[in-house]
């Protein structure tokens, strides 16, 4: 039993790390500050940031330990969740991209390595 849910969280986390990575490339395409960043082929984590503005900055952790959401502006940090409230975040975040697109010429895309 355990080792089945072992195997199950490995791909939760995988799933999620392809999602950030796709969410990025959506993000970076609406003109906004994004990148997703992996350690190694396994794809067991990630870091996801995005730049919302006026020095706003979204980061989202996800590994096999654990899942973070930290929102921060003017280097301070707002909010910190973990776990099922962090992907929730993640589900308002992802929301924006739902939205009709709005023309905006002041954000440059970041590089990313996904």
């Amino acid at each position: 039993m355990f080792l089945r849910l072992a195997q199950q969280h490995r791909q939760f986390v995988q799933d999620l790390v392809m999602s950030l990575q796709a969410l990025a490339t959506v993000l970076e395409r609406r003109g906004y500050l994004a990148s997703c960043y992996t350690c190694g082929d396994q794809m067991n984590s990630a870091s996801f940031m995005v730049s919302l503005g006026d020095n706003h900055l979204i980061r989202f952790l996800v590994s096999d330990y654990g899942i973070t959401w930290t929102e921060m502006r003017d280097d301070r940090e707002l909010m910190k969740l973990e776990g099922a409230e962090a992907i929730n975040q993640l589900q308002e975040l992802a929301n924006i991209v739902k939205q009709p697109m709005q023309t905006s010429t002041g954000n440059k895309t970041l590089a990313k390595k996904c």
